[in-house]
């Protein structure tokens, strides 16, 4: 147990991973409900995408103290496909950062141009296509983040799920 990370004497991955399953809802949760809420998305303005940040680092070091770990109790099949599933999660917590940084930047740009007379016209009324196009883009940017989103719950429940069934799953039957 010498080369595992330890906190007082216990293995760092159980702890990190309470982090997780704390921070990865509460970063999906921001990024929808700053699609959704302008006033939110105001208040919590860079903290949201840098939320999602951290988490999408913070998921590579559980995942590096899970390998630790998992070379002191071996390779257990339910221990295995916590792996997998925990592995399965860092593309989900990637993409939530990067749209959560697309998701951030667009409506700063936005809410910059609406400041400023949106399409650098002097009546700021924009034209039909430079509407259409806002138009689109929220859009798309809205499914993807509900598609992230919701992927990356999934991701984190199914992980936290089989961690679960691999500690407690022989104790409670």
């Amino acid at each position: 147990m010498d080369d595992t990370w330890q906190v007082g004497g216990l293995p760092l991955h159980p702890l990190l991973v309470h982090a997780v399953v704390v921070l990865v809802p509460l970063a999906v949760g921001a990024t929808m409900a700053s699609q959704l809420w302008p006033g939110l998305r105001r208040r919590l303005g860079v903290v949201t995408p840098l939320l999602a940040v951290a988490v999408a680092v913070l998921v590579p070091v559980t995942i590096r103290a899970g390998e630790q770990l998992k070379q002191l109790v071996g390779p257990i099949p339910a221990v295995l496909t916590h792996e997998a599933r925990g592995r399965a999660l860092l593309p989900w917590v990637v993409a939530l950062a990067v749209v959560s940084l697309a998701q951030w930047a667009w409506f700063r740009r936005a809410d910059t141009a609406g400041r400023a007379g949106t399409a650098g016209r002097a009546t700021g009324t924009p034209t039909r296509v430079d509407r259409r196009t806002l138009r689109a883009v929220g859009w798309l940017l809205s499914g993807l983040v509900v598609l992230v989103g919701l992927g990356t719950l999934a991701a984190v429940v199914l992980a936290g799920d089989t961690g679960a069934r691999a500690v407690w799953g022989a104790i409670l039957g």
